[in-house]
C-alpha cells in the first residue's frame, strides 16, 4: 500500500539554539583518518597501508540531556509519582503500544506566545476539524514555535498546555501527546513573567504537572507539524531504551496512507 512517511524530528546539531543557556548539546566528529591510530590498535602489526584507501572508520561522540533534540517524556519526569500516588514509569517502562497510534494535530498557531491553552481550545479545535477523540490516539500540537525552529527566539515561542487542557485529553484516554515547542507547557519566560505578578506557583509547569493525576508521556520539540492534516495518519515515536532515564530521544514520523504528493 503506498504511503507517505513525514519526519516530525529536529536534527541533534552544533549550533543550533534549541535549547536555553546552558543546556547546549555538543557532537565531536572523528573522520576515517582521525580514528586510524585508534582502529590499527585493535589489530597488532596492521599498518594504514593494509586498509582500503588507507581509511579507517568514521565516529561521533555526543554529549547531550535526554532532553535535547526530539524526545519523549516519561512520567518520571513530570512527578515521582503518577495516577494519585503510584510509582511514575520510567521511559524504559512507557508503554511500547503507547508510540505507535492514529494521530489527531491541533492547530494552535493563532495563540500568541506565552498563551495557556485551555480545555475550551481544545474541545473548539476538536470540534471545528470534526474530530471525536478515542483512546491512545496520540495527540500533536501545532504551534507558532514550529516556524521558529532553528531562531534565537524559538525557546521563547508559541503556546503551551496547560493543566485543564492536558486532562482533557488525558480523561479521554490519550496518553500521548507531543509539541514541535521547547515544551509541552508555555515557555518559562511568559510563566515567569506572570508568576512575578501573581505569585501563583499553580501555574508553573502545569501540564507537565497533570501528570502526577493521570500518568502520560509526551513529545517535545517535533517538526513539519504543519504538514499534516488534522487526523488520518499514524505517529510513530518509540523511545531510546534508556534505563530509569525521564526521557529518551525519539525519530518521530507520521505515516500518512497514499503516494506522497
Amino acid at each position: 500500500m503506498p504511503r507517505t512517511i513525514i519526519d516530525l524530528s529536529v536534527p541533534i546539531a552544533n549550533g543550533i539554539p534549541a535549547d536555553p543557556p546552558g543546556q547546549d548539546l555538543s557532537i565531536i566528529y572523528i573522520d576515517h583518518q582521525q580514528s586510524l591510530e585508534g582502529m590499527l590498535r585493535f589489530f597488532p602489526g596492521l599498518k594504514p597501508e593494509d586498509l582500503p584507501d588507507g581509511q579507517g572508520w568514521a565516529v561521533e561522540r555526543v554529549n547531550l540531556s535526554t532532553h535535547n533534540g526530539t524526545h519523549l517524556d516519561a512520567p518520571w519526569h513530570y512527578h515521582p509519582t503518577m495516577d494519585h500516588g503510584k510509582p511514575s514509569m520510567r521511559i524504559d517502562e512507557v508503554p511500547l503500544e503507547w508510540c505507535f497510534q492514529p494521530g489527531v494535530k491541533l492547530d494552535f498557531r493563532h495563540f500568541e506566545d506565552g498563551y495557556v491553552a485551555t480545555a475550551a481550545d481544545v474541545e473548539a479545535e476538536l470540534k471545528r476539524i470534526g474530530h471525536e477523540l478515542k483512546p491512545l490516539e496520540i495527540v500533536v500540537v501545532n504551534t507558532s514555535a514550529g516556524a521558529k525552529f532553528g531562531r534565537q527566539d524559538y525557546v521563547a515561542s508559541g503556546c503551551g498546555m496547560g493543566y485543564e487542557a492536558t486532562m482533557y485529553l488525558l480523561e479521554k484516554g490519550v496518553r500521548v501527546t507531543g509539541t514541535d515547542g521547547w515544551s509541552w507547557d508555555a515557555p518559562f519566560v511568559h510563566t515567569a513573567r506572570k508568576y512575578a505578578e501573581t505569585h501563583d506557583a499553580s501555574i508553573i509547569w502545569e501540564g507537565h504537572k497533570a501528570g502526577r493525576h493521570i500518568g502520560y508521556s509526551h513529545i517535545e520539540k517535533l517538526h513539519n507539524l504543519e504538514k499534516l492534516p488534522a487526523d488520518g495518519f499514524t505517529i510513530s515515536c518509540f523511545p531510546v531504551k534508556i534505563e530509569k532515564a525521564s526521557a529518551g530521544w525519539t525519530r518521530a514520523v507520521a505515516i500518512i496512507p497514499g503516494p506522497q504528493g
